[in-house]
């Protein structure tokens, strides 16, 4: 928020720091909060620009070292702004100008803030330098906006319609908020549903631009997940955590949860389900995109995913496979440091957003992931259980339209002991392409070879799946209540 930016920066100027390090994309905003402070603490803003010098007047055009030479003149208690200053920090001269500067500044009551969408300091500065990051505009600041718009174009819109705007608009910079506020209105003829679709549309859109983050469609509930129910007694206790209420009872904002077991079991359903039971916005966190994007740092991507989501909070942020990341980081010093960032971030992150990590190998996790404070709960998938499997062949078998009762789905589920979740799934699908080639419906003979003919994961992977079981006893919370679930393989 612009006041809490402004908060931010007053409490550092008050604590005497001379030099801070504004990063934003939005340099418009940034100089608006700088205006407000400065007008707080008695001062003028002043801004400098390579191309424009100091104020636009031209004196100090060039490299910083030469408008700080300009700058110096100024006796007057102010803000001096230099904005794109990513691109001389790290100049020599620069540098050491900004230091012999400081001394100065300290006595004028003045303070240098270096204005960019990244900015990365050299040592001879990082000390004497504090740090600030605009965040996204929330929903009372776009609500604003949007008002003005209206204002201007003559319009009066329902507030309530006005509110579904701003919702879908949540995650954009003010400057994208506008342009796909007044797109959409003008494309609709008016403030109607069609028009907040298309916001949605077009965020979507523009998001693209975050290549660690994308935006996912939640079609399934919970009541498409089969078995789990103490993975969904669990949740159902949490849906109202995130209430004002909840607040007032005294309880804490839900983190998350990290749901470790057996691939094909329905770790990323379940993920995908609570977005949905919940109405949050789901956001897939992609961790390996962030890394192998071209155009932008993985420091930049994760921290710019991270202050997303918290602008769209309450959301549901989910990272698939998440071991896969810190196996990277393992033998990367960046990728270290992004993780370690990311782990700070989970542990001290204060708005509504709600982590689901999934991962299928234990040993690839760092001991720091796992620690309380991280996520609320861990949680251990097995393979389903009898009941389990009932449940999840009739789930499968009513989706595409047939009805459980005419199958025999207590004795497919028997037979189908070793088969997770989504094996279970393409046997009901592969006999009814059986049944589909052969123009009729499908059987019960058909349902029972395709179980039969499905090779299970576990003859594969059967050591690491023990292996798997064996730590999550006594260290994560079994994700099925079925008091029937045993070790199918205790025996051997």
């Amino acid at each position: 928020m612009i006041a809490n930016a402004a908060d931010e920066i007053r409490g550092l100027l008050s604590a005497s720091w001379r030099l801070i390090a504004c990063e934003s994309f939005e340099e418009d905003r940034t100089l608006q909060t700088l205006d407000q402070v400065a007008a707080a603490g008695g001062q003028k803003l002043v801004t400098w620009s390579a191309a424009s010098g100091v104020a636009g007047t031209g004196p100090g055009a060039g490299s910083l070292d030469v408008g700080i030479a300009v700058l110096e003149a100024e006796t007057q208690p102010a803000i001096f702004a230099l904005l794109d200053a990513q691109h001389w920090i790290h100049d020599p001269l620069t540098q050491r100008r900004l230091r012999d500067w400081l001394p100065q500044l300290a006595a004028r009551k003045q303070a240098v803030v270096l204005v960019g969408p990244r900015l990365d300091l050299p040592p001879e500065l990082v000390r004497d330098t504090a740090r600030v990051t605009l965040p996204l505009p929330t929903h009372a600041e776009l609500r604003a906006l949007f008002a003005r718009i209206l204002e201007k174009n003559g319009v009066t819109a329902d507030a309530e319609r006005v509110d579904d705007a701003v919702r879908a608009c949540l995650g954009l910079t003010s400057g994208e908020a506008q342009r796909v506020f007044r797109r959409a209105y003008r494309s609709a003829q008016g403030l109607s549903d069609g028009a907040v679709n298309e916001m949605v549309r077009d965020k979507q859109r523009a998001l693209r631009r975050t290549p660690a983050l994308g935006f996912q469609e939640s079609t399934a509930s919970l009541d498409h997940v089969g078995g789990l129910a103490e993975l969904k007694r669990w949740l159902s206790e949490r849906r109202r955590a995130f209430t004002e209420e909840a607040r007032q009872f005294g309880l804490p904002v839900p983190r998350g949860l990290l749901l470790l077991g057996v691939q094909g079991c329905g770790k990323s359903l379940c993920a995908k389900a609570v977005a949905r039971e919940w109405r949050f916005p789901l956001l897939r966190l992609d961790m390996a995109s962030a890394f192998a994007s071209a155009n932008q740092s993985p420091e930049l991507a994760m921290r710019e995913a991270t202050q997303i989501a918290e602008s769209l909070a309450p959301a549901i942020l989910w990272i698939d496979e998440i071991e896969k990341g810190f196996a990277a980081s393992a033998s990367d010093a960046s990728a270290s440091r992004v993780f370690g960032s990311f782990l700070t971030w989970l542990s001290e992150k204060q708005a509504p957003v709600f982590v689901v990590a999934t991962a299928n190998d234990v040993t690839q996790l760092p001991p720091e992931l796992l620690r309380r404070g991280r996520f609320d709960e861990l949680f251990f998938v097995d393979l389903p259980g009898a009941d389990e499997r009932r449940e999840i062949l009739s789930i499968h078998l009513r989706e595409r339209g047939r009805d459980p009762s005419h199958y025999r789905v207590a004795e497919h589920a028997e037979d189908a002991e070793r088969l997770t979740g989504a094996e279970i799934e393409q046997a009901v699908t592969a006999a009814l392409y059986t049944a589909f080639a052969e123009n009729r419906d499908v059987d019960d003979d058909d349902l029972a070879n395709a179980i039969s003919e499905t090779v299970p994961l576990y003859d594969t992977y059967e050591e690491r799946i023990k292996e798997l079981r064996d730590w999550s006893r006594g260290r994560a919370r079994p994700a099925s209540a079925d008091p029937k679930m045993v070790d199918l393989f205790a025996e051997g």
